[in-house]
């Protein structure tokens, strides 16, 4: 099956807002794209360093350094105990490995993709690609009967929304009552702001209680871009069924799909120290502090955003009209039209802006505030 034509990429449409905000008179304050902007720690940026003697290829599979970092983090950061070596997969980023997994899965014609419904876009490119349906649903029940891949996304993208261990033993077990392969996107897992999750990181996939301690059929990704400003070096893996990765790592050797080795060392640098993790995270809790009640004051409501990157907000009026609102007073945010037809309300606000940026753009929204 040939591949068709494809919608317009979403973040082209706000090139008209984009300009609007960056003409007001104290500048942009950028909440969009949620791209890192904090430095990346100096000692992921040594081990690059020291490992630029890359004359080798590098193996798909990942060095053994890295294989056993992924391990012992998964152990040590997601109470997920038992995976081996042959259980994870270093990946070039993870958004590659999310377009491309349901065609790897031989997911095809006929077969329906299951993702939320509120949705980073890649979960229905990727079901496009593989000639596949894509479904939004965030029921188990409503999946239908030739659901062949499932989508959880805990913490969500855009809705910061988490799943806790009840919630994912349910899909789990509906998965495999479908014979589905399920997937958590975990990539905002060390970023919890509310309780019970505010300590510690939001429960995995691959969490024992979940799976009953048995990794068939489940996977979990990770991402380094958001804990370690890494966004950059397009780090990321996957773990969980030893015969999935097999058969993922088989199809990626076939199309040359090889984390560059440097990185590979600067991964297994970064997935060993925690310390790093923590300062980010509390520049983020202090951003997201900031941030947070000034678009209440200015007539918000925030809704889930108990973890992740981003505010889920909303005005009670289309998207389009609040990001010209907020582009007026020189903030640039996303519509909640790119994350699928259900949130035609919402707009997404990143936390990734210096902190003198998250002030301005809280006293921006202050200043409109409804005494």
């Amino acid at each position: 099956m040939a591949l068709g034509a494809l919608p317009e990429y979403p973040w082209d449409l706000m090139v008209p807002y984009r300009d609007r905000a960056a003409s007001h008179r104290d500048g942009i304050v950028d909440l969009s794209i949620g791209s890192p902007i904090d430095p990346t720690p100096n000692l992921v940026r040594e081990a690059l360093a020291a490992a630029t003697d890359a004359h080798s290829y590098p193996t798909t599979v990942g060095t053994t350094a890295l294989r056993r970092a992924i391990v012992d983090w998964f152990s040590r950061r997601r109470g997920v105990e038992g995976l081996q070596a042959d259980a994870v997969l270093p990946t070039v980023g993870s958004k590659e490995l999310v377009a491309l997994l349901p065609f790897f899965l031989g997911v095809g014609a006929g077969d329906a993709v299951v993702h939320p419904r509120a949705a980073y876009p890649t979960y229905e490119m990727g079901a496009v690609f593989a000639g596949a349906e894509a479904v939004a649903s965030d029921d188990p029940a409503d999946w239908p009967a030739n659901t062949r891949l499932v989508w959880l996304n805990s913490p969500g993208n855009p809705d910061g929304r988490v799943l806790g261990v009840p919630e994912l033993r349910r899909a789990v077990a509906r998965a495999r009552e479908l014979g589905a392969v399920i997937v958590g996107d975990e990539c905002y897992a060390e970023l919890g702001w509310e309780e019970p999750w505010r300590e510690g990181a939001v429960p995995s996939v691959l969490d024992p209680a979940a799976t009953g301690a048995d990794p068939r059929g489940v996977l979990a990704i990770y991402s380094l871009s958001k804990q370690s400003n890494m966004a950059g070096y397009r780090a990321a893996f996957v773990g969980g069924d030893p015969e999935l990765i097999a058969r993922l790592t088989t199809a990626r050797k076939h199309a040359g799909l090889m984390v560059p080795a440097p990185l590979q060392a600067a991964m297994a640098v970064a997935l060993s120290d925690d310390a790093h993790v923590q300062e980010q995270k509390a520049r983020y809790r202090a951003r997201r502090d900031e941030l947070r009640p000034a678009l209440e004051d200015a007539g918000f409501r925030i809704d889930h955003s108990e973890a992740g990157l981003y505010l889920w907000a909303t005005e009670g009026r289309d998207a389009w009209e609040s990001i010209g609102r907020l582009a007026d007073l020189g903030i640039l945010g996303g519509p909640g039209h790119f994350y699928g037809p259900h949130f035609p309300q919402h707009v997404r606000l990143s936390l990734t802006a210096t902190d003198e940026r998250i002030r301005q753009a809280a006293a921006r929204l202050r200043a409109t505030a409804v005494r």
